[in-house]
């Protein structure tokens, strides 16, 4: 190319690329504000608030005169090195927990501090305390803890009843979601008498199931009514994900009121007992035979409540054919059909509490009162 053409290109590419770059430049005046063409400002008027709702006043209140009772639960387990076999301490969970009464008890979930080596306890005034287990109910997921406080105790969770509960009611959950220390979640009741698979393959029954988030690290927290009272420990949450559904459960505080007493009191839960044996597998098969919905008796123990009221067994011929002799249908007017639900019912009372049996026998119904046992 001629020297002239090539100027002329040159020339050229310089001619667009500065009108490119003017181009730009106009654009983006609009946009940044250069030099004398900023504006003074000054920070805006706020607008009056005004008084907080009534529900919002009512849960503020609620949280400040509950939280004081909530603790932050962490655990370590001791793992031993294959090489060195030497032992170590590790981080193993963190959770949540309330004070029971003024001499240091915790309560908590079971499955909280199962596996655990050691427990600490936090404060909301953020003292920590060494936690000795004092005894468990794998059976209802409820542990209770102790804590050596000298002084400055925070006050128990005021307890509430839950066997008068109602789908509806608003409820409030303090716990440590993924470790976030004393939050506050809100809800209602969403269903009661949920039942879930717990330790030992053993039914966990009677939850309260609601919609307040409950996520990881708020179980063994408190839930409560609208009236600050305890009426369940949030124990599980139902999530494909692992984080809240809007489907959490809670051991009922009935249920709690009647066995952390055992566990502060033996260490662990004595289940009342009729002194008698049942088989699942069994009563499915010897029930459908005599077209009788309930539970055959195979034995009654000797010595036993069941045989001193007399409570009788099924009958087993030498070549090992059971014939049944009294099949439970209800206990205190309450049908029973399963095994499980034998269990659940004869749980909700005490050692010593005399129920009502009603038996069929000799295709006739009779009525028994049976003084309950403990049972093992």
């Amino acid at each position: 190319m001629p020297e002239n053409g090539r100027f002329l290109s040159r020339l050229i590419w310089i001619t667009l690329a500065v009108m490119l770059l003017i181009f730009l430049l106009r654009d983006m005046s609009d946009f940044f504000i250069f030099g004398d063409k900023r504006e003074h400002a000054e920070p805006r008027i706020v607008e009056a608030r005004g008084n907080l709702a009534e529900d919002e006043l009512s849960t503020i209140e609620l949280f400040e005169n509950s939280r004081d009772s909530v603790v932050f639960i962490t655990t370590r387990q001791r793992v031993m090195d294959a090489w060195t076999r030497n032992i170590f301490s590790v981080p193993s969970g963190t959770g949540s927990g309330f004070i029971w009464d003024d001499h240091g008890h915790i309560i908590t979930n079971f499955h909280v501090i199962k596996g655990a080596s050691e427990a600490m306890v936090r404060l909301v005034d953020g003292r920590d305390y060494k936690a000795a287990l004092v005894g468990a109910s794998p059976a209802h997921d409820i542990a209770v803890l102790r804590i050596g406080i000298g002084f400055q105790r925070p006050s128990p969770v005021p307890l509430g009843t839950s066997y008068d509960l109602k789908v509806g009611q608003k409820v409030f959950a303090i716990g440590n979601p993924f470790g976030l220390d004393w939050t506050l979640t809100t809800g209602i009741i969403s269903a009661l008498d949920r039942s879930l698979p717990g330790e030992n393959g053993r039914i966990i029954s009677n939850l309260i199931q609601t919609d307040a988030a409950i996520n990881p690290g708020n179980s063994g927290g408190p839930l409560l009514d609208s009236a600050g009272r305890l009426i369940g420990i949030n124990t599980a949450i139902y999530s494909p994900s692992g984080a809240s559904a809007g489907i959490g459960f809670a051991v009922p505080v009935d249920t709690v009121n009647r066995v952390v007493p055992q566990l502060i009191s033996r260490g662990k839960y004595i289940r009342p007992a009729l002194g008698i044996t049942v088989d699942g597998k069994f009563n499915e098969h010897l029930t459908s035979t005599i077209n009788v919905h309930g539970i055959v008796i195979l034995g009654v123990g000797r010595g036993s409540a069941a045989e001193a009221a007399g409570l009788k067994g099924a009958a087993i011929s030498p070549d090992g054919e059971i014939t049944p002799r009294d099949i439970i249908i209800a206990i205190n007017g309450e049908p029973v059909d399963s095994v499980e639900k034998l269990l659940l019912i004869i749980d909700g009372y005490r050692v010593g509490d005399t129920i009502r049996v009603r038996v069929v026998r000799d295709e006739q119904e009779i009525e028994v009162p049976v003084t309950l046992q403990p049972g093992e």
